[in-house]
């Protein structure tokens, strides 16, 4: 009798049989899907930092946080709109020091964007993959 009773009482919550939430489209993927920590690397040098990004104090669908590459900071802003990623970096909070630019990649549920990083002044730009920790 306990467990007849068990079962309907996580079938009435949901519990049991419960669908997991659908995976956004890449251009259905919003600032509230970006928030939380993100692995950086770079392709052929590894790890490049780890982001915490948060909601933007100011700009509501926008984000800002860190990134901290072996206890150096940069602060970070930007947004994502319909998969498109940009991400703004400054060690100063003053100038743009390095920019983040790539799309959400479609399948992963807004877990990983691709890109490329370009360093303030330097035209040579560096592929890059954040994945969501």
């Amino acid at each position: 009798m306990k467990r007849v009773l068990l079962c309907a009482a996580l079938l009435g919550t949901g519990a049991v049989g419960a669908q997991p939430a659908p995976c956004p489209h890449s251009s259905e993927v919003k600032q509230a899907d970006m928030l939380g920590v993100w692995k950086a690397e770079f392709e052929g040098r590894g790890h490049a930092g780890t982001l915490l990004l948060e909601k933007h104090s100011v700009y509501a669908q926008s984000v800002s946080g860190t990134i901290d590459r072996n206890g150096q900071r940069s602060l970070l802003a930007g947004d994502v709109e319909d998969g498109e990623f940009t991400l703004e970096e400054s060690a100063d909070g003053k100038r743009i020091a390095a920019t983040w630019l790539g799309e959400v990649v479609e399948g992963s549920c807004g877990r990983e964007i691709r890109g490329r990083w370009t360093a303030e002044g330097d035209p040579a730009a560096q592929a890059f993959v954040l994945r969501k920790h």
